[in-house]
């Protein structure tokens, strides 16, 4: 035979190279579908377990009208006409205060909301409240109290157990938790279920309901607020919406008494003056007359009386204008040491005054409200104390200008009585002295009068008080859980039941070092695939014989097919390496050459990985000769060579005994003389080398072959190898250097079936490759 061998080839890629799509990890997918399927039933068991132990949401839902300033309200006409002072609200203003945590720990302390009761169930404790046969009652509490739920076991009708311990019922108990009162409210009995007692801090359970609360008008132009609260328990979530508005309303009516209370207790103040003075007056008028003996007046000093009792009575108004003016001052000025004193405005008839009162009183009661439930530094009160001092100048300005008339008006009064006064000179001196002190008694039964029905006026304000507010509908729950959704529930673990271990396997995939892919070869290294193995199914290592037609039987056939010039009576050698270990390479060599064999090819095969022999191994042969002894001359080939059991035309050289200088070994000229022998007998030689990767024997025998071939493993072979053998294959360190793909998953094998389909549409028939 001949011993050289020389062919050209053009290397053809039967696609270009393309980035990592999706569809690339289907075959992942549907190959892994069995724990995607198991992923998706476990994780809905545990939205079925979620859902069995998850206490279910109610709904409580309730509507408050809200009289708002900008609408009017027609209730307050009434007590306008009786210049009674009536606060307007803003519902924006009034939503902060529903939700406010005043008004929510009146609810709480009303309501013992700081308590909760559960009963145990098969699936876990349920919240009961009202259904809980006692209601406990606590006078102080340790931290212990706070930090687990108690256990109540009732032990009968008069004991409880908790923590191993027999308390009373109905009575004051000590405990190492604290001092409370458990209080039935029904019969208990030894047959009575078990209840938890869950205590929580006041602070606490305030802000867990004002959390689930919410405040919030039907629309911008409307001035209905709808309450809502999440709770556990549909008739707990009921009461506490409807105890909300109500101390609401009464906190709204306490706000609107302050004004008529303080009128009230300022006329009373005044009445108690007005009548000992007038008291005294008609004991005086009754001591004169009795004394003087006198019975009636003239018709002058009648007439006189009256225009002076007329003209005292205009000025007594005045004065009590001028008087109510100056408190008004004094109010307005130390307005910052008591806002809560509003002054009577009696006698004041001015509506420019009452409108600027009116104002001033309105943004100080929305001062009020805003500092209960915010700080002094909000830019709100702010705005309002802004609006509240210019207030103040306006009213001061309208004050002195109402003063100046007044006292011009009080001057020409005192000039009248004066004018009246010299008249009454003319009168006898009994006459007159009686004159003067009737005078003083019509001043004081008038204004004694005056003040009476202005007493009587506030006091109907203060009785009609009522809230701005009215209830449209009071609080009732959904009849089903809002929370949590069984729909949406299955629906998110069934979605993470899927995605979990999609993205696990496409993570492994985008993270993987390894070649998992063909398009992973062939983005990296030029070098022409000539051939792809599916991972070995069978027991045997060798798989090709005359009668097997698995997969991979049939794939070293067309790879034996594809090798160029297989009919040629020419001898080649084909040298096998890869990168790493554990690719293969032996098993190719030794299927590859009975594919070759079974068509009459004398084949012989050399296990010259002198470190790390295999194929002996296969056999159960002996390595006490082989190639490192023929190379170190002990023995001659024939000596060697061993014929594989079943194959006429396929030999094997076993390694032989390892060396202690490989490398040295194969850089000899024995070598050289052995392939030159071989070439004589045998068609095809093929040579399983060392990785390539780890020794440097491939190397060595590199220039002794004819064609090579570099194995890469599915999912074992790294990706940086590849740029190894780019760089051997640019380099021509190997002759007509190829890569086989070997160990590749059915599901990838299809993928690489869909390539060789669609060539095979393209040109017809099956493409042949070609080298050079």
């Amino acid at each position: 035979m001949n011993n050289q061998f020389n062919h050209s080839y053009v290397p053809y890629k039967m696609m270009e190279p393309e980035e990592l799509r999706v569809s690339d990890l289907l075959p992942k997918f549907t190959r892994n579908w069995p724990w995607i399927l198991f992923s998706v039933c476990v994780f809905l068991v545990a939205a079925y377990t979620y859902l069995a132990y998850k206490q279910p949401i109610y709904k409580t839902q309730a509507s408050l009208l809200i009289q708002d300033e900008k609408k009017g309200n027609e209730r307050d006409q009434p007590l306008k006409e009786l210049d009674a002072y009536v606060p307007k609200k803003v519902v924006e203003n009034e939503t902060e205060i529903l939700r406010s945590y005043t008004l929510m720990n009146r609810v709480v302390d009303k309501l013992h909301l700081d308590v909760r009761y559960f009963e145990k169930t098969a699936f876990g404790k349920r919240e009961i409240y009202k259904a809980s046969p006692v209601e406990v009652f606590i006078e102080f509490g340790k931290p212990e109290l706070y930090e687990a739920p108690m256990l109540l076991t009732f032990i009968d009708s008069s004991s409880v157990e908790i923590n191993e311990q027999v308390y009373p019922l109905n009575q004051r108990i000590k405990t190492p938790q604290g001092r409370f009162l458990i209080k039935t409210r029904r019969a208990v009995g030894d047959t009575t279920n078990q209840v938890l007692v869950q205590a929580m801090k006041r602070p606490a359970a305030v802000n867990g309901y004002l959390k689930t609360l919410q405040a919030e008008p039907t629309s911008k132009a409307s001035t209905v607020v709808v309450l809502t609260l999440e709770d556990a328990v549909p008739e707990k979530g009921e009461a506490v919406l409807n105890q909300l508005i109500e101390e609401y309303n009464q906190a709204a009516i306490i706000d609107k008494n302050k004004v008529a209370a303080n009128t009230l207790r300022f006329i009373e103040d005044r009445l108690a003056i007005l009548s000992g003075e007038l008291t005294a007056v008609e004991k005086e008028v009754e001591r004169y007359k009795a004394t003087q003996g006198i019975t009636d007046l003239s018709t002058q000093s009648a007439s006189f009386l009256q225009a002076i009792q007329q003209n005292d009575g205009l000025l007594n108004q005045v004065n009590i204008q001028l008087t109510t003016l100056s408190d008004l001052q004094r109010y307005i000025n130390n307005r910052s040491l008591d806002r809560s004193a509003t002054p009577a405005l009696v006698g004041l008839n001015d509506p420019v005054l009452f409108s600027l009162i009116e104002k001033l009183t309105q943004l100080d009661l929305q001062r009020s409200q805003l500092v209960r439930t915010t700080s002094e530094q909000n830019p709100l009160i702010q705005t309002i104390d802004t609006q509240i001092n210019s207030l103040k100048g306006n009213m001061e300005d309208n004050i002195r200008t109402m003063k100046t008339m007044l006292m011009s008006s009080q001057q020409q009064y005192r000039a009248k009585n004066a004018q009246l006064e010299s008249s009454i000179r003319t009168i006898p001196q009994k006459e007159r002295t009686l004159l003067t002190i009737s005078r003083q008694q019509a001043i004081k039964n008038n204004l004694y009068t005056y003040l009476l029905q202005k007493r009587e006026e506030t006091a109907v304000s203060h009785a009609s008080a009522i809230s701005d507010s009215r209830t449209i509908d009071v609080a009732q729950s959904t009849d089903a859980p809002i929370k949590p959704v069984p729909l949406m529930i299955y629906g998110l673990f069934g979605f993470l039941g899927f995605i979990i271990p999609i993205g696990i396997i496409g993570s492994r995939e985008l993270i993987n070092t390894r070649v998992t892919r063909r398009v992973d070869v062939e983005k990296i290294t030029q070098a022409p695939i000539i051939g792809e193995l599916t991972r070995k199914q069978e027991p045997d290592y060798l798989v090709v014989t005359m009668t097997n037609q698995s997969l991979i039987a049939e794939q070293f056939r067309t790879l034996r097919a594809s090798l160029p010039d297989i009919q040629s009576d020419k001898s080649q050698v084909l040298l096998l390496t890869s990168s790493i270990s554990g690719e293969g390479k032996s098993f190719i060599s030794l299927n590859l050459g009975a594919s070759l064999a079974l068509v009459g090819k004398p084949t012989v095969i050399l296990d010259m990985d002198l470190r790390r022999p295999r194929l002996h191994k296969e056999f159960n042969w002996s390595n006490t000769t082989g190639i490192s002894s023929y190379l170190t001359g002990k023995c001659t080939v024939y000596d060697i060579l061993k014929p594989v059991p079943g194959y006429d035309n396929l030999f094997i050289i076993p390694s032989g005994p390892p060396p202690t200088n490989p490398s040295e070994l194969l850089s000899g000229q024995p070598l050289k003389q052995l392939i030159a022998q071989l070439r004589e007998h045998f068609d095809n030689i093929i040579i399983d080398t060392a990785p390539i990767g780890l020794v440097s024997d491939a190397r060595l025998v590199a220039p002794l072959a004819d064609m090579s071939f570099f194995v890469v493993r599915h999912d074992v072979t790294p990706k940086n190898y590849l740029r190894h053998i780019e760089s051997l294959f640019r380099e021509q360190r190997f002759k007509k250097l190829n890569i086989i793909l070997n160990a590749i998953d059915k599901d990838e094998s299809y993928y690489y079936a869909k390539m060789y389909s669609y060539t095979s549409n393209l040109l017809g028939k099956k493409k042949w490759l070609s080298f050079s």
